[in-house]
């Protein structure tokens, strides 16, 4: 047997340099051109390994929730307590301010944003991504209720959106300017609004 030709590029680092195109550029904007160039593929290399360029977003989509929620889901397995997982989440964002991190927010509420209730596959894949993120919160929030630091008799469904809504609101605010102690301020309305 004739051996095929070897792969020469690495599949995992391509992808990953499409992300950070999508992830500063968007969906739209990213055109095909520029992921070639950030990804030192030719057009039909990028066919024959990753299809067109909504099949690309959806894996670099793919790779960046399953990074976030898994790094998420760690720390809050080896968290003292849920609320402590929750309150240094939040506060750690807010102190993110004036970073590049902060001016490129997060891909999954950036997509979200963008893409909104349109069709197709990338406006379901982003409301997927939002899913997993309510769903991490959904689990913290039921520990800590477990652990007594929220009230068991509140409604996890609703607070689980209600943390998804204020970290999707925090990294808008972060990514529009604000400064650390106006994050941080919000922040702390936020942490307050889950034990009363």
């Amino acid at each position: 047997m004739t051996r095929g030709r070897p792969i020469a590029f690495s599949p995992d680092e391509a992808a990953n340099a499409a992300m950070q195109v999508f992830w500063n550029r968007g969906y739209e904007s990213s055109s095909t051109r520029e992921l070639l160039e950030a990804m030192c593929l030719s057009r039909s290399s990028l066919y024959q390994a990753f299809g067109n360029k909504e099949q690309l977003f959806l894996e670099a989509l793919r790779r960046y929730r399953e990074s976030l929620v898994g790094r998420l889901g760690r720390r809050l397995a080896v968290a003292p307590s849920a609320m402590a997982f929750l309150t240094g989440l939040f506060r750690e964002t807010a102190q993110e301010a004036g970073s590049d991190r902060a001016a490129r927010g997060c891909l999954i509420f950036n997509s979200a944003s963008e893409l909104g209730q349109r069709d197709g596959l990338p406006s379901q894949h982003a409301r997927h991504s939002i899913a997993a993120i309510t769903a991490l919160f959904h689990e913290a929030v039921s520990r800590a209720q477990a652990e007594g630091d929220i009230a068991p008799g509140r409604n996890t469904d609703a607070l689980a959106s209600y943390l998804t809504m204020g970290m999707a609101g925090l990294r808008t605010l972060l990514k529009s300017g604000a400064d650390a102690e106006q994050a941080g301020q919000s922040v702390e309305l936020l942490l307050d609004g889950l034990q009363h």
